[in-house]
């Protein structure tokens, strides 16, 4: 009889829960706004219950309800029409309802916002609405990224930035999962030209400034994880301006099974190199054409192919040079006449396959295959005839230059030449469940570089070469290799995030971890990590993280190679330990919607390859090895200063040095010393950044967009390559770029197709600050006063400059 009642007891417990699961039922769909990007971290719930979820990275969601009850369902994004419908679903049903929210229209109707949104982990969503109107002499989008905390660059015309210390080298790009790559031998940001992303083709940006996740790769930095967009119906952009211009085209087939996403680019610097000290006749030309397109196969199938041609040529025929330099009350002016051209030409390409596997919302598989090719020259012969004057007080009182203090002639000769082809297989999965989301990936990478560096100087003067023989002519400077490298790499990552969240907080947590194998040197990586945010009930506007790691940076072809080109092939993966924690603070003032987040970070670096820093090149020091640190603080304060406006100011402090390992200097008095730790090259002490909107309130057509960064001096190097030379420092970066903007047309007019018609007026370098990218060490010998010295010409970035645009969409 007990048996029977227990058997009974177990039927009516399998019989509940059965019938508790009839009793519910899914919605899952897509959130998108009206030009079908993908609204990530949009809210999603039922009204006057605690149901709700956010949208992931592609704008899915999945939301369990109650069946047989009468259902409020609500879709809200900050800045959009909060999407409100009532619903009731039968047991067990599964609805698809795919949103497309409209942009909140009040009395300002073309003022954009940003989304407000939950932090799920170190990645950052970020904004770009507004970037086609931003006063940007690069005209790239990592332009934004130097206004965000942590982040710095030291060249305006360069995409390249450094993250809390580290180097440029040290940075993860992704566009659609895809890895991008830059060209290896660019020495100046003159020559960079178009970075890879083309900004009106991005439909999401995020990005990280440490302790991201496993599934990112394999560097010490950040990562800037980009997607781009699927168009839902035909549309476009255009704009030109005295640095160049764009087109932009997207669409779909009527069954929307085919979507296209096309970009063309060119630009010149032409008119801003005028303004540089150096003058000649410079022939910037940079061209970019890329393509996204996608293909429904079927109900579970995606074909995503993404396609890339760039070529950026610098050539230069240098005229002659005249630059003050030196203190209030002893200056100096250098000045040069040149002979010679340099002519530089980065060509790349890169092709991409996807193949996305989606049976239901639950599991996810995604295969890439991509190939890179890059062609890079960097040719030149340039003959400089030079003096240094020491300025003194005239009669006048403006500054005569009487004393020479030192003459000199300097031939220099390059021929570089790269070609780098990387081709890989990577198998990313996603599995979405109750208790989280698995995430698993496996990439096979195979590379193949032929480098060869012809590179030398010779100084004269007098009939004498420098360094002096008299047998023979010595030259300053060598520089002559040939290397040739065909490798493989293996890598793979396994995390979990676990949804933790109950009745006091929510909160998510993600384990994982990343290996790689590198044939080259034989090594192998593991890299554990670690990433949990926590958002208390009694306080949901505050939310907190923390993450860690190990993170490991294995080399890929420069850190292999001295200044002289020899390669050093047991050199082992770069290492860093990450502990970052901070907090996100949503409130309002003057009644609109504000964030304050911080960060703290730690990260302790260990088997460093030094490097030098010259412009924007690395100079990698593979001989030494080093450890060090990077620890600071980041703040941010967005919201609407101005009401329907997003505005930021950033400010960060940062201290990052380095010890090289049995390192040693002898003294004058053949005493030995130990230096210990120097400042990297990126050891910027104090950086500030704003970025500001406005606008004429009795005539929202009428726009202002500010950028303003601050960041102390970098440290820079002496003319050897010895890492004791780096006791000096830059000058303060300091640049305000400002423009005004009048909308001719704008939504939610539209005449002849046209959608916006704007014309802005720039102002770039308002202050018309000098800014030093670098030194040119002058090495004089011979002059009025018998000086035989190096002398540090500082290379000033470009002056104040005007630029008109007009952009357009449709």
């Amino acid at each position: 009889m007990n048996q029977i009642r227990s058997g009974l007891n177990i039927l009516c417990f399998f019989v509940t829960i059965i019938c508790s699961a009839q009793q519910t039922a899914t919605i899952r769909g897509i959130v998108t706004d009206e030009e079908s990007n993908v609204l990530f971290s949009a809210s999603v719930g039922i009204e006057n219950m605690s149901i709700g979820t956010v949208t992931n990275e592609t704008g899915a969601y999945s939301l369990k309800v109650p069946a047989n009850e009468d259902l409020v369902f609500l879709v809200y994004f900050l800045g959009y029409e909060t999407y409100r419908i009532t619903l009731r679903l039968q047991p067990g049903e599964i609805r698809i309802r795919n949103i497309q929210l409209k942009q909140e229209v009040k009395e300002l109707e073309d003022v954009e916002v940003f989304g407000i949104k939950d932090r799920e982990n170190t990645l950052v969503p970020i904004d770009i609405k507004s970037l086609d109107q931003l006063p940007n002499p690069s005209g790239n989008i990592e332009s934004i990224l130097k206004t965000l905390p942590g982040v710095v660059s030291g060249s305006e015309l360069s995409s390249q930035y450094s993250v809390r210390g580290g180097s440029y080298d040290e940075n993860l790009i992704y566009v659609n999962d895809i890895e991008i790559y830059r060209p290896l031998l660019v020495q100046s940001a003159q020559q960079e030209g178009l970075s890879f992303i083309n900004p009106s083709m991005i439909s999401s940006i995020q990005f990280s400034a440490g302790g991201f996740d496993a599934e990112y790769g394999d560097k010490l930095s950040s990562v800037l994880d980009i997607q781009y967009k699927k168009p839902s119906e035909l549309g476009g952009s255009l704009s030109a301006s005295l640095l160049g211009g764009s087109v932009h085209v997207g669409g779909s087939s009527k069954n929307k099974k085919f979507t296209h996403n096309t970009g063309v680019r060119y630009k010149t610097t032409k008119y801003i190199l005028s303004t540089l000290d150096t003058r000649g006749d410079y022939k910037p030309s940079f061209t970019d054409i890329q393509s996204f397109l996608t293909y429904d196969l079927s109900k579970t199938l995606e074909l995503d192919v993404l396609i890339n041609y760039a070529t950026n040529k610098f050539n230069r025929v240098p005229e002659n040079r005249s630059t003050n330099f030196g203190t209030l009350s002893q200056g100096f002016n250098f000045t040069v006449f040149y002979e010679g051209q340099e002519i530089d030409k980065f060509e790349t390409y890169l092709g991409a396959l996807s193949l996305n596997y989606h049976p239901n919302d639950k599991f996810s598989m995604k295969f890439i295959a991509s190939a890179f090719r890059s062609n890079e020259e960097i040719t030149y012969d340039i003959l400089k005839q030079y003096w240094i004057n020491l300025a003194t007080q005239g009669s006048s009182g403006k500054k005569d230059s009487l004393i020479n203090v030192g003459i000199g002639t300097s031939l220099d000769h390059a021929r570089n030449t790269l070609e780098a082809s990387i081709c890989s297989f990577d198998l990313k999965t996603s599995y979405y469940s109750g208790a989280g989301v698995t995430r698993w990936g496996i990439k096979l990478q195979q590379e193949f570089i032929d480098d060869k560096l012809s590179e030398w100087q010779m100084i004269d003067s007098a009939g004498h070469s420098l360094p002096y023989s008299d047998e023979t002519i010595e030259l300053n400077y060598v520089s002559k290799s040939a290397n040739s490298l065909n490798n493989s790499r293996i890598s793979g990552y396994l995390q979990h995030t676990f949804n933790l969240s109950g009745q006091r907080s929510v909160t998510r947590l993600t384990l994982g971890v990343r290996a790689q194998y590198w044939t080259y040197n034989k090594e192998t990586t593991i890299s554990p990590r670690l990433n949990l945010t926590i958002t208390p009930d009694k306080a949901p506007n505050l939310t907190w993280h923390f993450a860690t790691g190990l993170y490991y940076q294995p080399p890929f072809y420069k850190e292999l190679r001295d200044p002289y080109g020899n390669l050093y092939p047991d050199i082992k993966a770069q290492r860093a330990f990450h502990a970052v924690t901070g907090a996100d603070y949503k409130f309002r003032a003057w009644g609109r919607p504000f964030v304050f987040t911080t960060e703290v970070y730690y990260k302790y670096l260990t088997r460093l390859i030094p490097y030098k820093l010259d412009d924007v090149r690395l100079q990698y020091l593979p001989m030494y090895k080093a450890k060090g640190y990077a620890t600071g603080i980041d703040f941010k304060v967005y919201g609407e200063f101005v009401p329907g406006t997003e505005s930021w100011f950033s400010l960060s402090f940062l201290s990052t040095k380095e010890d090289i390992y049995n390192d040693y200097v002898v003294n004058t008095d053949n005493t030995v010393s130990y230096p210990g730790y120097y400042s990297r090259p990126t050891d910027q002490w104090i950086n500030f950044s704003l970025f500001f909107q406005d606008y004429l309130p009795s005539n929202p057509n009428y726009k202002v967009h500010l950028l303003l960064i601050y960041g102390s001096g970098l440290p820079y190097s002496g003319p050897l390559y010895s890492r004791s030379a780096d006791v000096y420092r830059l000058g303060p970066y300091r640049r305000v770029d400002i423009g005004f903007s009048r909308a001719i047309i704008r939504k939610p007019e539209k005449k002849y197709g046209v959608e916006s018609i704007w014309i802005s007026l720039e102002i770039l370098n308002l202050l018309d600050a000098l800014n030093t990218v670098s030194y040119d060490w002058v090495r004089t010998v011979e002059s009025d006063i018998g000086l035989n010295a190096y002398f540090a010409v500082p290379n000033y970035l470009t002056r104040r400059s005007f630029n008109l645009k007009l952009s357009a969409g449709f």
